[in-house]
């Protein structure tokens, strides 16, 4: 590769966090930067680690002040730079938005035609991004960059610059305020919460980024000459990260499209005041603040039920309208990602967690859920013993607990969840397992755990629009009566790699025969069923 030796000198001196934070702000590499992109999340700045306008705007930035001399050559200068840049960094939709649109403004500053507007070179940037990929339009750091680009255009553009130190921090709290504010609905359906103090924090990082992505640009080239610059200023913004995400955290989740529509028609007021389309400003700014209020706080929340990617194993989440329920959680070495899942997806809190049977591969990951997600009650199969790993875990974290027994129902949210079986602990860990029916007010979802067809034929159980396979799949469930009898439409089955020759051809072929959608979380990977909204 021959970027290898510019890479090389980037990270020549440097200590290992240093290493990958650098790489992050001058090339948008996050490989190997899992726990310190994390805190970069919580805190608000993991897009410094994105390549964007900011990067692009201090690179083209420094070369027309160092080429001052120059003239209007400068700018051409800067211009050709910027495909340099495009090659070491990765064209990532981000970056060549922002090129894009400083390219566009060199390019006129050059020829004495001044810079481009930035919505002009937005729209422009957005064209020919689109007209060169159209699928573009789906990447997350596509929608972000623009996002964020059109609401500081659009609420600074109006408003008259500060002059003076002060002025200049104004307006680069009123930036990071505008670009969160364009932002927040798509960062709370993608990632699950908000940092409330992300402004602050951006603001205070600027200076430390202001250093840092020139010198990485120069460490590119001089190596590890620069190190003992670059080391300390890294140590500092990832100290200021750390204070950061200790901050407080606006969670929500997932986003209906309703939400989104109602959200920018919430904004358009202010929007239509900052640029004096309607002259009775002060009304309109005091209208759109309830409106904005009253729309988080009656934004809908999703019914569904999702089956999520553990490998070989079960974890389903169910949402509620307002509660949650998660049941079965794959192995232990699932349990740090199945938090991550949770909380992407906005779970605050789980009303019950229920762990089916003691098989390794339904209650591991529970631990890791017990520990860090606050429970409102856990059911446990009878074929859990009492000094259970879990057990104690729950025991220890005070999680009441229950071991429910057949006809055990109970409210959650705008839903329903009953136990189906067992009626009788019997001894045997599949048998006992928990059978469980999910009333999502209307339509239905049954949960077998990985009960046998001796326990199959024992339930009576409703017609259901949704039906989780017995045992991954095992030929020993999923019989052709229960089949017969509840008429699912969709199927899933929690299933990874296994020498079990999970599911069974013999299953699979029973399902497909009556027309049942099957969706298996070891080809489709997280597998969602959405059946409405609820306010």
């Amino acid at each position: 590769d021959p970027r290898a030796p510019f890479r090389e000198r980037l990270l020549q001196g440097l200590s290992p966090l240093g290493r990958e934070v650098m790489e992050g702000l001058t090339l948008g590499d996050k490989r190997g930067l899992e726990e310190g992109y994390a805190l970069f999340q919580k805190a608000g700045l993991a897009h410094l680690l994105a390549v964007s306008g900011l990067h692009v705007g201090f690179l083209v930035g420094s070369m027309v002040l160092l080429l001052w001399p120059l003239g209007r050559w400068r700018y051409l200068l800067a211009l050709l730079v910027l495909p340099l840049y495009l090659w070491l960094a990765g064209p990532s939709p981000s970056l060549v938005r922002a090129s894009l649109m400083a390219g566009l403004s060199l390019l006129g500053l050059f020829l004495g035609l001044g810079a481009a507007g930035v919505l002009q070179a937005l729209g422009l940037a957005l064209f020919l991004q689109l007209l060169h990929r159209p699928e573009t339009l789906l990447s997350l750091g596509f929608q972000l960059s623009h996002l964020a680009v059109l609401g500081i255009a659009l609420i600074l553009s109006p408003l008259p610059r500060p002059p003076g130190a002060w002025g200049y921090f104004l307006e680069s709290l009123l930036a990071a305020v505008a670009a969160q504010a364009f932002l927040a609905p798509l960062l709370l359906h993608r990632f699950g919460f908000l940092p409330l103090l992300s402004p602050l924090a951006n603001l205070l990082a600027l200076p430390l980024v202001a250093l840092l992505v020139p010198l990485g640009f120069l460490k590119l080239l001089l190596g590890g000459a620069l190190a003992p610059l670059v080391e300390p200023l890294v140590q500092a913004l990832l100290t200021l990260g750390g204070l950061v995400s200790q901050g407080p955290l606006l969670r929500w989740g997932e986003v209906s499209p309703t939400g989104f529509a109602l959200y920018y028609l919430g904004l358009l007021p202010l929007l239509l005041v900052l640029h004096r389309v309607w002259p009775w400003r002060r009304a309109l700014v005091l209208a759109s603040l309830p409106l904005l209020v009253g729309l988080l706080a009656a934004w809908p929340k999703p019914l569904d039920l999702w089956a999520l990617d553990v490998g070989q194993g079960d974890a389903f989440l169910a949402r509620m309208g307002r509660a949650e329920v998660l049941v079965d959680g794959g192995r232990p070495e699932q349990g740090e990602k199945l938090v991550r899942a949770l909380r992407a997806l906005g779970v605050e809190a789980l009303e019950v967690m229920v762990a089916t049977h003691p098989d390794a591969d339904h209650y591991g990951g529970l631990l890791k859920v017990a520990e860090e997600v606050p429970l409102g009650l856990a059911l446990l199969s009878p074929a859990f013993p009492r000094d259970h790993p879990l057990v104690r875990t729950l025991e220890a974290r005070g999680v009441p607990l229950l071991i429910p027994g057949a006809g055990t129902r109970f409210r959650v949210g705008r839903g329903r969840l009953e136990v189906l079986w067992p009626f009788h602990p019997s001894g045997n860990d599949d048998q006992d397992g928990l059978v469980l029916l999910l009333d999502f007010g209307g339509p239905k979802a049954l949960l077998l755990a990985d009960v046998p067809q001796g326990v199959e034929e024992r339930l009576d159980p409703p017609q259901v629009e949704v039906l989780k396979v017995s045992h991954h799949g095992s030929r020993t469930g999923t019989a052709e009566a229960l089949l017969q009898r509840v008429a699912p439409h969709i199927a899933l089955i929690g299933v990874g790699s296994n020498p079990f020759g999970h599911p069974h051809p013999e299953v699979r072929e029973r399902l497909l025969t009556r027309g049942v959608r099957v969706y298996r979380t070891d080809q489709q990977g997280a597998v969602r069923v959405l059946f409405g909204y609820s306010w």
